[in-house]
């Protein structure tokens, strides 16, 4: 083995097992205060189902990498790299897609008593669960094309393009057909985000207007209730930016991959590691952000100590 693929199934390995960790810890958290019904959140029943997709994402695109990048290569059946690449746009879907309903429900809340917002406003909480299951349903079906596009087995096609993804490969045997899969999986893609941007732009231009509207009322002064939903929509804001931000630097390697007949392993790679970024990124924020987070340990910490001492 070089070590070259040394460094990097390294790489995926730690990066794979630290997001594992974050999101597993993260909907631990989340559903500890459900159970307990410790300052619980709209938006934590949102959240829960993203850490499930994130950890969908870094499961069906970190261990393959991972075990092909320190020399097995090609162990998957053919349906088990269908299923793989099925598994991985699913997860990746629901992750754009919950992060875009996050934005869109915590724009809603913040939004104007006079808007035309108000309407739904109070009601929107009930509509949570089922947009959670439409979410996921949705990329269930949107995501049936992308077996469509990989394969075990080399074909001997000669209009075939072919990919080598490491342990699967990527063919084409129909362009038009894969260019209408493309804009079809895009056209998802690019609408949440734009949504994504709309609600977070909507966001700050509220605060940015309450700001203004009330300059003489010091931080120190506002409310419980106005701190914490301020906190809130930064967390989220941090989200999308961080979202945005790996996602636009995937999608632009995979451009470039899907224009070039044959990309280096080495860009192959990184693009992995890009597409995985945010789903082992985004646990760290959210708890860091959290000031739950430390309350919740201290109090998990206490009841260790008091069994500890009632039992030893």
């Amino acid at each position: 083995m070089a070590s070259g693929d040394f460094i990097i199934g390294m790489v995926f390995l730690s990066q794979t097992i630290v997001g594992i960790l974050g999101n597993f810890f993260l909907l631990y958290h989340y559903t500890y205060l459900e159970l307990t019904r410790y300052t619980v959140r709209h938006t934590d029943l949102i959240l829960r189902h993203l850490t499930v997709a994130n950890s969908l994402v870094l499961l069906s695109k970190g261990v393959p990498q991972t075990m092909a990048a320190f020399g097995l290569k090609h162990f998957l059946s053919d349906i088990g790299c269908k299923l793989v690449f099925y598994v991985h746009r699913v997860g990746r879907g629901v992750c754009i897609g919950h992060t875009c309903l996050l934005s869109i429900f915590q724009a809603i809340t913040i939004s104007p008593t006079d808007s035309w917002w108000a309407e739904i406003k109070s009601r929107t909480h009930k509509f949570l669960g089922l947009s959670n299951v439409l979410c996921w349903i949705l990329n269930l079906l949107v995501s049936i094309v992308v077996p469509m596009c990989v394969t075990h087995e080399w074909t001997s096609k000669n209009n075939t393009r072919k990919m080598d993804l490491g342990y699967c490969n990527g063919v084409v045997d129909n362009r038009i057909a894969h260019m209408f899969h493309n804009v079809f999986l895009l056209s998802y893609d690019v609408s949440c985000v734009g949504i994504m941007i709309w609600a977070s732009g909507s966001m700050v231009f509220i605060l940015y207007r309450h700001k203004r509207r009330v300059p003489h009322i010091h931080s120190t002064n506002l409310s419980p209730s106005s701190s914490l939903e301020t906190r809130v929509i930064r967390s989220i804001l941090v989200l999308v930016i961080t979202f945005v931000s790996f996602y636009t630097s995937s999608h632009i390697l995979i451009l470039y991959m899907v224009l070039f007949h044959n990309p280096s392993r080495w860009l192959v790679s990184i693009s992995a590691l890009i597409t995985s970024g945010f789903p082992t990124v985004s646990p760290l924020v959210l708890l860091i952000r959290d000031r739950r987070t430390l309350r919740v340990s201290s109090a998990c910490l206490r009841r260790s100590v008091l069994f500890h001492n009632l039992f030893m």
